[in-house]
């Protein structure tokens, strides 16, 4: 019995779909995608802590804090205020869920954003 092959994507397809996304739209999709991994890995899902990992969740937070910081002046207040308020959420979690808490201002992301404090 033969499998039959996967089918080959269209990436002609998929480029079209991609030059129709305005850059907020894929700013924030990249966003949205880094806060749900790094939630993650701080244990914050109903897995709790099956998924938890500490030093990924660092690295996921660190990357979502350069990327809202590097686009501040690119996306509207409207986008930016939540993602802001998602990040210092999940920054404030880190330092819960850390056992060893870091120096004000060299937790995950506090170079872009300075200390986060409850």
């Amino acid at each position: 019995m033969s499998e039959t092959p996967p089918e080959t994507p269209d990436f002609d397809a998929m480029t079209r779909d991609i030059a129709e996304v305005p850059a907020v739209e894929v700013i924030v999709t990249v966003a949205v995608n880094l806060m749900s991994a790094a939630a993650v890995k701080l244990g914050l899902t109903e897995e709790g802590e099956a998924h938890k990992d500490l030093d990924e969740a660092r690295k996921l937070v660190h990357a979502l804090a350069g990327l809202l910081d590097a686009t501040a002046t690119e996306i509207s207040s409207f986008h930016a205020a939540p993602l802001r308020d998602g990040l210092k959420s999940l920054q404030l979690a880190f330092r819960e869920a850390s056992l060893v808490a870091d120096e004000s201002g060299q937790g995950p992301g506090e170079k872009y954003t300075g200390p986060v404090y409850g």
